[in-house]
């Protein structure tokens, strides 16, 4: 039986609608996210020295945290950013109906 831990949120930033979608779409026909939510956002940041604020698309990926790294190589490949942010945090707690749906929409193999 999958525990909370097992299960997290990535988050991903990208810079277009579109990328955000392509990305979303790529990590659902794979079956490395059960749902990917998209939003904008406003980003204030600091790259190579110089303060940036962009708008950028925020995806918000439900998954089993053990494809990690498939889900790291798949938006790598797909990404304009030269270092995209993609980072998990666990689902400290779920329902389990909710839970065994992610689980059931995600691939472990």
């Amino acid at each position: 039986m999958m525990t909370d831990a097992d299960y997290g949120i990535v988050l991903v930033t990208a810079a277009s609608q579109k990328e955000a979608e392509t990305i979303a779409r790529a990590l659902l026909e794979a079956k490395l996210a059960a749902c990917v939510a998209i939003t904008p956002v406003e980003s204030f940041y600091v790259w190579q020295g110089k303060m940036n604020c962009d708008r950028e698309w925020q995806l918000t990926i439900k998954t089993n945290l053990s494809l990690f790294e498939a889900i790291a190589a798949k938006i790598k490949a797909i990404h304009s950013y030269e270092v995209p942010e993609i980072i998990a945090l666990p689902i400290v707690a779920g329902t389990s109906s909710y839970l065994n749906w992610i689980g059931e929409n995600t691939q472990t193999h």
